[in-house]
């Protein structure tokens, strides 16, 4: 007769499992400060040794636009596709967002040239240490001082203290939001509401200055994405209409000019039934413990009452630990998921509990998170599917 084990469950994924983001040579937060380094601004450095210096620099970030997604689409993007081979300086390699891969925290990676642990923006809800609450890091809510938040200036404000002619070109609604103002603020913000505006006025104003940075940003992949999924003929107009963008800007680069076509994350849809949405609401094993429910469906943060949480880290991974890669706080960072090290301010708006999904899967809060438990398509962790993000470049 076999011995009794003392461990009911299948080994929970081993925290180091996890495919780290690429910090430090190929992630998000490398591309401005390697720009930047090549048109001689003070305190940058080439992270990115691949790609060549130019005097003027272009990035075109498209919102939920993964490396997998264009990968399997060609017939939809042919001309991002005709660009794979130059990615990452004729690499052919794709760069990775950061975790979470989520908007909020990719694009202040972007702008600050920092990782999550370091700009402090860890996901797209997160606990204030000073109030107790959720904060929704993309919206912007409720109200906390920006800079209070994110201290950190940007590569779009060194680069024009620099004497670069800086521009960020995107729709008027972004223009003063506190988002792009931690973010993607420094030099001219000027905003266009239909793409072929954009990338016209992106191209003119690269054009602009000898020396010249431009960022310029497109939503709608990742919004048909998230209503109807990857694998939807809505999601595939956009992408093919935003590949046509990408032609135009490209057509009109002025001389000494680099274009880089990037996103902020990938996508990956999650069916409708029990088994691949998991409702916290109506879970009393994972609701036991908790305070505070933060994160997304596949990259939560979760904060337990006072003492809980050891009893809610234990928990979670017999629950969850074969699908999700669950660490307490200190396993994640020191695993280094937020970067190479973690601000002192950001450590507490992490969660006690760090639960990043592996398998096609979700934590869903259908009474918390309406919206968000509907959406098709979904990202935030550290699957290829959600962290490979393009570095398309055509250069002039």
């Amino acid at each position: 007769m076999s011995q009794p084990t003392t461990w009911d469950h299948p080994e929970p994924l081993a925290v180091s499992s996890a495919p780290v983001p690429h910090y430090g040579t190929g992630s998000l937060a490398d591309l401005l400060p390697t720009l930047a380094a090549g048109m001689d601004v003070p305190g940058m450095s080439p992270a990115i040794p691949e790609l060549a210096p130019a005097d003027r620099n272009c990035v075109f970030l498209i919102d939920g636009l993964g490396w997998e997604q264009l990968l399997a689409h060609p017939d939809e993007a042919p001309f991002m596709s005709s660009l794979i081979s130059s990615s990452r300086g004729d690499t052919g390699r794709p760069i990775t967002t950061g975790y979470p891969a989520t908007t909020a925290t990719s694009l202040a990676s972007v702008g600050t040239g920092l990782p999550p642990g370091a700009h402090g923006l860890p996901g797209y809800t997160v606990r204030n240490p000073a109030t107790g609450e959720l904060m929704n890091q993309l919206r912007w809510q409720p109200w906390t001082e920006p800079r209070a938040w994110q201290p950190h200036p940007t590569v779009f404000q060194l680069a024009h203290q620099a004497g670069v002619h800086t521009v960020q070109v995107s729709s008027p609604t972004f223009e003063n939001t506190p988002l792009t103002k931690i973010a993607l603020s420094g030099g001219t913000f000027r905003g266009k509401l239909s793409g072929e505006d954009r990338m016209d006025l992106a191209a003119e104003q690269l054009a602009a200055g000898d020396r010249s940075l431009v960022y310029t940003y497109y939503a709608e992949v990742d919004g048909k994405g998230h209503r109807f999924g990857v694998d939807s003929d809505a999601w595939r107009g956009q992408l093919m209409y935003v590949d046509r963008l990408v032609q135009r800007l490209a057509e009109q680069l002025p001389p000494r000019a680099a274009l880089y076509v990037t996103a902020d994350h990938g996508m990956i849809d999650i069916p409708f039934d029990e088994q691949h949405r998991i409702d916290f609401d109506e879970d009393w094993e994972l609701r036991a413990g908790v305070a505070l429910l933060g994160g997304e469906g596949r990259a939560r943060h979760v904060y337990a009452v006072p003492g809980a949480q050891a009893d809610v880290l234990t928990c979670w991974r017999e629950v969850l630990g074969e699908q999700f890669w669950v660490a307490s706080r200190d396993e994640a960072i020191a695993a280094g998921w937020f970067g190479p090290t973690v601000d002192e301010r950001v450590y507490a708006r992490i969660g006690d509990v760090v639960a990043a999904a592996r398998d096609d899967v979700l934590i869903v809060a259908s009474e918390r998170e309406p919206r968000e438990s509907a959406m098709v398509g979904n990202h935030g962790s550290m699957t290829p599917a959600e962290q490979l993000v393009p570095l398309l470049q055509v250069r002039s």
